[in-house]
């Protein structure tokens, strides 16, 4: 058996699947439509600053979703629950690859953020 797969090392269910755009400084990240999702993905992401502005704009229906952003050193730099719309900063970490964490938990409805070197 051939499994052939690119980035992210993530599993996902035919039913989920996110649209993501990873650039260096620059990660996007959309879903419509999903329905009772419990799934944890991870993603690389190359920030050559030591903050980032994160933009949420999700609409949770049911379920919950949370980011979490840490930075090279692997310390987390932000945590938030999905449910909060709006543009926020990170604490200060340190630049270069960080990881974005999405964590979702029944979730249902349409998740949309994106985070930018600030």
């Amino acid at each position: 058996m051939l499994v052939l797969g690119c980035g992210g090392g993530n599993v996902l269910d035919p039913k989920f699947q996110p649209q993501v755009a990873n650039n260096p400084d620059n990660f996007q990240f959309q879903a419509t439509g999903v329905t009772n999702v419990t799934q944890t993905l991870t993603y690389n992401w190359q920030n050559s600053g030591a903050a980032a502005s994160i933009n949420q704009a999700c609409s949770v229906s049911g379920g919950s979703a949370a980011i979490h952003l840490r930075d090279a050193t692997n310390a987390i730099v932000y945590s938030k629950d999905l449910k909060a719309n709006g543009t926020f900063t990170n604490n200060p970490g340190t630049a270069g690859t960080w990881k974005i964490e999405v964590v979702l938990s029944g979730v249902s409805g349409t998740l949309n953020f994106r985070a930018q070197k600030n």
